[in-house]
């Protein structure tokens, strides 16, 4: 066991994310010796039996003692016995919303997967409808709370308390976006459009109308059209005003990847090499983000390939590249990201690193 480990715990394993999660940090090499405390989300009483993980997970099976790991109903008691130092909410925004101020005053760290931390603005935060037992509290643990996305903010995460994990379609989005636009390239006003197209996973594991297989095999539908409760992220993050972007997302029939496809229009005539270098710049000391290059025209054609979801999927990269119009001023970038793991999970992870002084990528490339 690594001097520097800590005792971590996650609340919501029973979920897609929630198993992602734990399958990373079953593995870390900081956590070796110490495996997580796995807990039941809310509506587990205390006197409730504890479950197997290998039986509500089989799939994390293996020879080192994992079939004896139990996922024990939750009470802040039981964090306190185990000496957990971090706490992972993979849980309902409601819940998190709820729970977290509980954490906090207990001294946890907290790195919580769902949209409760993560807005800023009252007017974008609106969409959740939370309704706080204590505003005032509320309102001093959000300006406290650091947006969980490392290339923007990790020199703040690695000093927080709690780190909102930001939303599968904003990290896809965000990271496309931010270089261009804090080099001061896009004219926002011919407005930015952002179409992004997600596997069934990212609906989560309760199962719906829209998500069952006879809907979504073979099907292609756009949802939550001016309405999705990743708009806030993307305007607070990328300071845009809603007028200067228009986002739609999509259900793939696939179970698990984000690709999204941004248009931007630039105010001056740019080089495929400048856009190309403005990216790398941006992103040279950020590990988990893939810089597909412009390439060099052959016969007409890029000798390079665009971000496609199956070369990011299962891993936590996010990738990123363009393609610029013949008048330099166009552009189109793609990016892709598996919406379980860079997109969640792996981010929450890369988070925990932060926070504890360890390489951001630990466990992860």
């Amino acid at each position: 066991m690594r001097k520097d480990s800590i005792q971590t715990a996650v609340v919501g394993v029973s979920g897609y994310a929630g198993l992602e999660l734990a399958r990373l940090l079953l593995r870390h090499p900081a956590l070796r010796g110490r495996a997580p405390v796995f807990l039941g989300r809310d509506g587990v009483g205390r006197d409730a039996e504890s479950v197997s993980l290998t039986e509500m997970h089989p799939q994390l099976a293996d020879n080192n003692g994992s079939s004896g790991l139990r996922v024990e109903p939750f009470s802040w008691e039981l964090l306190k016995e185990r000496g957990v130092d971090l706490l992972f909410l993979a849980t309902p925004h409601e819940q998190s919303r709820s729970w977290v101020p509980e954490a906090l005053a207990r001294g946890l760290r907290v790195v919580d997967l769902s949209g409760a931390w993560r807005l800023r603005q009252p007017e974008n935060r609106a969409i959740y409808g939370f309704h706080d037992a204590d505003a005032a509290l509320a309102d001093r643990i959000q300006t406290r709370s650091v947006y969980g996305l490392p290339e923007l903010h990790r020199d703040c995460i690695r000093k927080a308390q709690l780190v909102a994990n930001p939303g599968c379609y904003a990290t896809s989005i965000i990271l496309a976006l931010k270089p261009l636009l804090a080099a001061g390239w896009v004219d926002l006003d011919r407005g930015i459009v952002c179409d992004a197209k997600s596997g069934v996973s990212g609906a989560g594991k309760a199962p719906t109308a829209t998500t069952h297989f006879m809907y979504a095999a073979d099907n292609l539908s756009a949802y939550a059209v001016f309405g999705h409760r990743h708009l806030g992220e993307m305007l607070e993050q990328l300071n845009l005003e809603e007028s200067q972007i228009i986002f739609t997302p999509h259900l793939l029939p696939i179970p698990r990847g984000i690709l999204s496809t941004t248009y931007v229009t630039f105010r001056e005539t740019r080089e495929a090499a400048e856009v190309d270098g403005c990216l790398r710049e941006f992103y040279a000391s950020s590990p988990m983000v893939r810089v597909f290059g412009h390439g060099k025209a052959e016969h007409g054609k890029s000798s390079t390939q665009l971000p496609q979801i199956q070369y990011s999927v299962r891993t936590n990269y996010c990738d990123i590249g363009f393609r610029l119009a013949k008048d330099g001023r166009r552009c189109i970038v793609v990016s892709c990201l598996d919406n379980l793991l860079k997109g969640a999970a792996g981010q929450a992870v890369e988070n925990m690193n932060l926070m504890c002084g360890w390489d951001e990528a630990e466990g992860l490339a």
